[in-house]
Order: structure tokens, then sequence, then C-alpha cells
């Protein structure tokens, strides 16, 4: 099975807002850089389609080496509440429903075609993968903006 480097991010101006998406797919030398945007929405949201579209680039199941700047998808793996979400019918801790429901339920039908594993990245640091995926989350959002 392939292992591929998947670094993601989303850029919002306002939130909601104007957003962007960025992810930068690495493989035995290769990279491949994929971005988008919507007119109006969150950070969140494009946090999370920047993973989902990473993942769904790829033509057969992969060990997937996904690197994020967001805590929320992060921790939602790392933490169990994805699997707790979907215990309880997609509401959080406190009864409320989870937000960006449809983004989380194809992240996670995502994740079952492959073996994810999460790592948190600092934003807006050292890191040059995510320096990439921010400046295309970036230039897609300012492409629609304009």
């Amino acid at each position: 099975m392939k292992t591929v480097e998947l670094y993601t991010d989303g850029a919002c101006s306002g939130n909601p807002g104007v957003g962007g998406w960025g992810c930068l797919l690495r493989y035995n030398g290769h990279e491949r850089e994929l971005s988008g945007g919507e007119a109006e929405t969150t950070n969140n949201r494009m946090e999370l389609t920047a993973a989902i579209e990473g993942l769904r680039a790829l033509r057969e199941p992969c060990r997937v080496e996904l690197y994020t700047d967001s805590r929320y998808i992060e921790q939602a793996f790392s933490a169990g509440w994805l699997e707790n979400w979907l215990k309880s019918g997609w509401r959080k801790s406190d009864k409320s429903p989870v937000l960006n429901r449809d983004l989380w339920e194809e992240l996670h039908r995502l994740t079952q075609e492959h073996e994810v594993s999460f790592h948190w990245v600092r934003g807006h640091a050292e890191n040059e993968f995510n320096n990439r995926c921010d400046a295309l989350a970036v230039a897609a959002r300012e492409k629609l903006a304009q």
C-alpha cells in the first residue's frame, strides 16, 4: 500500500465569508496541488473541504499521513470526538447538533477507504508545505472575492 503525505489548509475572509482551501499531495517525489473556494462559507468548512478533496484525489486505497493546522480536524480524530458524534447521532456532549455534519460524514467515509493518520502542525510557521497550502487557499479565496 502506498504512503502519501497530504497537507491541507483553509482560509476565510470573514467568518462566514469568502473562503478558499488548498491541499498538497506528496508521493514518491511527486507533488500535486489542488485548491478551490466558496463565496459564502466558514473557515472550518474550508479546512474540512481541503482534507476531503485531498483524500478524494487518491485513486486507490493508501496510507495517508494528513497534516493540518486545524485542531478542529485533528482532535475530532485523536480525541475521539468523531467516534462520539457517531454514537450520539451527531450530537455534541452538550446535546447540540454537530456543525458541518455533511462534511464530517464525507470525511469519515473517506477515512474508511484509506488508513489515515492525522497530524497537527502549527499554522503560519516553519512548515513549508503547510505554508504552500495556505497560499493556495488564500489565492482561491482572493480569486472569488474579485
